[in-house]
């Protein structure tokens, strides 16, 4: 079953990549991108990476490691604090949000994507929704087979992509194969205990993905840790920033203010800094016509326990 699924998926993937136009990768070195890579290393593509030049990131090595292994030109993009601050604004101008995790890891997006519309690019490709399909978030990874099941159903079903929004607002198009038909397809057929599994007593996502290309990429790339983009870059460091240069007594002050006027619960110093450029943008974010709301933010979620606004999870 494995090496049924294995070589449709190869396929799948093989035709998904080759269709992609692009000549530039925006490169992790995370499975996903170094799959893209592998595929499409023949016409000789560019890649970009983003690293805050000021905090820790995890991305470097992995990255440089693919580039030497596919013989991909790599230009290594390191942003300075400053430039992270002023892409929060245009990140958070385009997602319409203030949610701190959404912009912790887009902001690395817009990055790359204005890199490329600086650097005269016209499209940039992406390795969004592997992690759905395959189920690679750690949240997954110790979930029972029926709770898996259930579980990648939903995440599939709202499952969306910041990055489209941004490629289209920069005006560079964003092409993610493994967002093909035939891919999602494909994904939607394969049976979770191919999608999690264990390798040497440890408990993998997007196993059947690292089975499928395990002679094809380098060992320390397929078995890597899923990394969220923020840590990979290295912006998950502007939550401690905040944290720092925010005291206590002003976050307390600012926070009952907001609470008083707009209604609204801001939880961290990070989300303060991001709800005071939402507001300035777009108003409050309290939806007066709606009763199933946010807790926090007032803004409507329907059915989800999840608030795309403001990050609140669960409610």
């Amino acid at each position: 079953m494995l090496e049924e699924f294995s070589n449709h998926l190869y396929n799948a993937l093989e035709e998904a990549c080759n269709e992609c136009k692009s000549n530039l990768i925006s490169l992790s070195g995370g499975l996903d991108s170094s799959i893209i890579a592998y595929f499409v290393k023949q016409r000789k593509p560019k890649a970009v990476t983003v690293i805050a030049k000021d905090f820790v990131s995890t991305d470097l090595t992995y990255c440089q490691m693919v580039s030497k292994e596919m013989q991909l030109p790599l230009t290594i993009y390191n942003v300075k604090t400053e430039q992270i601050l002023e892409a929060i604004e245009e990140t958070i101008k385009i997602l319409r949000n203030f949610n701190d995790i959404e912009i912790r890891n887009n902001v690395v997006m817009y990055l790359a994507i204005k890199w490329a519309k600086d650097n005269g690019e016209k499209s940039i490709i992406t390795g969004d929704g592997a992690d759905e399909l395959f189920a690679g978030y750690s949240f997954l990874i110790n979930k029972s087979e029926v709770e898996l099941e259930k579980e990648i159903k939903r995440v599939c079903s709202v499952m969306h992509f910041p990055t489209q929004k941004i490629g289209k607002a920069i005006g560079i198009d964003v092409e993610s194969p493994f967002l093909n038909d035939r891919v999602i397809q494909l994904a939607e057929n394969i049976p979770v205990k191919l999608k999690v599994n264990e390798v040497d007593g440890k408990r993998h996502g997007k196993w059947i993905l690292r089975k499928t290309f395990e002679k094809n990429i380098p060992r320390q790339i397929v078995w890597r840790i899923k990394s969220p983009m923020q840590d990979g870059a290295g912006t998950a460091g502007l939550t401690s920033l905040f944290d720092s240069i925010v005291g206590e007594e002003q976050f307390i002050e600012k926070k009952l203010t907001v609470q008083k006027t707009d209604d609204v619960v801001i939880r961290t110093r990070e989300s303060m800094h991001y709800y005071e450029i939402f507001k300035k943008l777009y108003g409050t974010p309290v939806d007066l016509n709606s009763e199933e709301t946010c807790p926090y933010c007032k803004h409507h979620i329907g059915k989800s326990r999840f608030c795309r606004m403001c990050g609140a999870f669960p409610i």
